[in-house]
């Protein structure tokens, strides 16, 4: 399969704190890899070191082949990295509409459309008019999500998906996700709920104090009750 998002040896730092550390991992085409682990394990500082958002100090980014580790967010989302953050950052001012027009992104195209957003959505569809911060918590990571997808992305990166959502709302999420792999998306994603993670992903790797302590296929995870225990205290 190709591989169309790696990173190897990274080290990225806040300040003089050191927060990733040698992290390496990769992603390929048409794949759902989870990155788990506790709060405060390093999952959104690996997110924004792919993205660029925070610049790791050593270590590489390659997207489709290509080295990309310091290249302006704006610019990997224009080569076709999309990524929806853990605090959503829906636009409040604007309407569910006009928040899924921000997603295009100039010169890529693809199978996302506002049409078939709306069709993938059906209750954005519903609140098409209605303003981005008027809707509910699921509601906002659902516009996040679909806004994501209008700019076409080769992988869908989505940091923390889950946090703060109803069992409901998990559940429809968990059932976008199916959707999308049924349609070879290439997905990112990090987690701590593990049930929601083993129910979609095809690999695990979980990251500790900065540090990747363990990869597997989800079935091997799935069986390993000694890492969950130890590194997701389930």
């Amino acid at each position: 399969m190709e591989v169309i998002l790696e990173a190897t040896g990274l080290n990225t730092f806040y300040g003089r704190s050191h927060i990733l550390f040698d992290v390496d991992l990769h992603v390929a085409a048409g794949e759902t890899v989870c990155l788990m682990g506790r709060n405060g394990a390093g999952k959104t500082t690996t997110f924004r070191s792919l993205m660029g958002l925070t610049v790791p100090r050593s270590g590489r980014v390659v997207f489709r082949g290509r080295e990309c580790t310091r290249l302006a967010p704006y610019r990997k989302a224009r080569i076709g990295m999309g990524l929806v953050p853990e605090d959503r950052r829906v636009f409040g001012p604007f309407t569910v509409r006009e928040n899924l027009e921000l997603g295009r992104i100039p010169g890529r195209s693809g199978d996302w459309n506002a049409d078939t957003v709306f069709e993938q959505f059906p209750t954005l569809a519903r609140f098409a008019s209605r303003l981005g911060g008027t809707l509910s918590g699921g509601e906002q990571q659902m516009l996040a999500i679909a806004r994501a997808l209008m700019g076409n992305p080769d992988v869908l990166m989505l940091d923390e998906p889950s946090e703060g959502l109803s069992p409901v709302m998990v559940g429809s999420l968990k059932e976008l996700i199916l959707n999308l792999k049924e349609k070879k998306t290439t997905i990112l994603l990090s987690e701590q709920n593990i049930r929601f993670a083993m129910s979609v992903s095809d690999r695990v790797v979980v990251i500790d104090k900065g540090h990747v302590v363990h990869r597997s296929g989800i079935e091997a995870f799935r069986q390993d009750e000694a890492v969950q225990k130890r590194y997701l205290a389930v």
